[in-house]
């Protein structure tokens, strides 16, 4: 049995962890061994995503602190575990998906993204977008190849102006 304070502490560290988070996402985990719960733990943990279990009254209470749960009407069924990114907004996400993939047991149950509340098919949808480093080298890729295009064409003309003047070296 935990004592009010021990909530009163719970509360007070998931309202810390949401205050400062770019994404919550939360996830049912009902079935997951202890092992593959480390595991899942041990990934996210490797984006700078916290992983944290917790009552569901407590989780909302936490929401609630944070302002972040606002008018949103929050039902979590199951065993709840909530994975708070500080980083990117879709990491939580992409991760969680890549993982339920594997093990059947994690489910995406739904999650904020600032104060923004998404339901379970938002969230996985969310999931599928890359990360924002490889939005960000794809950006850079495609504001790169007008440049390169433009660079291969002045090569082009500059190796035919090069030809040109070899064949008629070699004539004279």
């Amino acid at each position: 049995m935990i004592t009010k304070e021990q909530k009163k502490e719970i509360i007070e560290n998931l309202s810390d962890r949401f205050s400062k988070s770019k994404a919550i996402v939360f996830l049912g985990f009902q079935g997951l061994s202890a092992k593959d719960n480390i595991e899942l733990r041990r990934k996210l943990r490797g984006e700078n995503i916290d992983y944290k279990v917790a009552k569901k009254t407590l989780i909302k209470k936490g929401l609630e602190e944070a302002k972040v749960l606002g008018d949103n009407e929050l039902d979590l069924k199951g065993s709840v575990a909530v994975a708070v990114g500080y980083d990117d907004e879709v990491a939580p996400a992409r991760l969680s998906n890549e993982y339920s993939k594997t093990n059947k047991n994690l489910k995406l149950l739904g999650g904020f993204i600032a104060t923004k509340y998404m339901d379970a098919k938002e969230i996985k949808a969310l999931a599928l977008l890359p990360g924002k480093d490889q939005l960000r080298a794809q950006l850079v890729g495609t504001i790169n190849a007008p440049v390169s295009g433009f660079v291969n064409v002045l090569a082009g003309n500059m190796r035919g102006l090069v030809n040109v003047l070899k064949a008629a070296g070699e004539k004279k």
